[in-house]
């Protein structure tokens, strides 16, 4: 018999749809009490492991490389405190047309969080992009986020609030650098098995983004913050947040190509330079916000999940780029059409 195969023709991503899934099921089945604490945890660990396998799989000389990789960085931090806020004061001319004050606020204040880390990094993977500058710029921008993002909402939104918390720092470090320095640590023994199971990997990577939508969009079926706005408003909000991304995903692809970066760097910088982080931002919310903090990171959780599905389509697609895959690995016949050639587009 003749193995079944998803048609390469497919106008939806077979991945986006276990992404709606995830959503669907969220909706119908949000997780609450016990459950939101059990997926939450298992998101957490999901990206604790994740993080391992990476130390685990990457050379020490390619993570220092990727640390060195100065110029990647300061792009990616440059798009997401500085592009990134001034494109939200520019969305100010949108209210009250399309938004209202509140909303406004809330998506300011989503221009100002930092970079996402588990997904920037998991979509640069999957897209076979520069995974060690994406490592890096991502913890980078989280780090920083600690202190600058706290400082711009402040000067911006013209509230004060702390932000900058030692249990936030603690939180990182043991959800992100210590399971990656302990992959680095044990990478002498498990270096190999982990380098000869890149499909586990890959389902690593996969698992760990929709746990994370299932955990967000849970928590916000269960706070109820969706049902705080208006059909009308909401429709706004989501076409100015799908301009915003589109508009970000642009410039920082094409705006690496003009830097002088190579496709690998590109990539990296096109996903930790176009996203939001949810995980660190709620938390800031909360402290910024106060009260209203549930209507406020309305356009986040919004954003950070459109941002998930629209990077979950452009790297399963530039993973198909002819560019990404290696000679010996691609067919000895003319390039197929349909997803294969697709891949090229940004």
């Amino acid at each position: 018999m003749k193995r079944l195969r998803w048609p390469s023709r497919m106008p939806i991503d077979p991945y986006i749809l276990l992404l709606l899934g995830t959503v669907g099921l969220a909706a119908l089945l949000p997780a609450r009490g016990t459950g939101a604490d059990v997926a939450s945890g298992a998101s957490t660990g999901a990206i604790a492991f994740l993080f391992f396998l990476y130390g685990a799989r990457l050379s020490t000389r390619e993570a220092m490389d990727g640390v060195r990789h100065w110029r990647l960085h300061v792009t990616v931090l440059a798009c997401t405190f500085l592009v990134f806020p001034l494109l939200g004061l520019a969305s100010r001319g949108l209210v009250p047309v399309f938004l209202t004050d509140p909303l406004y606020q809330g998506l300011l204040f989503v221009t100002l969080v930092p970079s996402t880390v588990q997904s920037s990094i998991a979509f640069t993977s999957i897209a076979r992009g520069n995974v060690p500058a994406a490592i890096c710029a991502g913890s980078f921008s989280s780090l920083v986020g600690i202190v600058v993002t706290p400082l711009l909402a402040a000067a911006l939104l013209g509230g004060s609030g702390g932000g900058f918390s030692a249990d936030s720092v603690v939180k990182i470090v043991l959800q992100l650098l210590v399971p990656f320095v302990a992959g680095q640590l044990l990478r002498r023994w498990i270096g190999g098995f982990v380098a000869r199971r890149k499909k586990v990997l890959g389902l690593v990577d996969r698992g760990s983004i929709l746990l994370v939508v299932y955990t967000a969009f849970s928590e916000g079926m269960v706070q109820g913050i969706w049902h705080q706005v208006s059909p009308v408003r909401l429709a706004g909000l989501l076409a100015v947040e799908a301009v915003l991304l589109a508009v970000m995903l642009v410039l920082t692809w094409y705006g690496a190509k003009g830097l002088g970066f190579g496709r690998q760097d590109r990539i990296a910088i096109q996903f930790a330079g176009s996203k939001k982080s949810l995980a660190a931002g709620l938390p800031m919310a909360g402290v910024l916000f106060g009260a209203q903090a549930s209507l406020a990171v309305l356009p986040l959780m919004l954003f950070h999940q459109m941002q998930l599905m629209v990077c979950a389509v452009i790297a399963k697609r530039r993973s198909h780029d002819p560019e990404a895959v290696p000679s010996r690995e691609r067919p000895a016949g003319p390039e197929p059409t349909g997803v294969g050639t697709s891949g090229r587009s940004a």
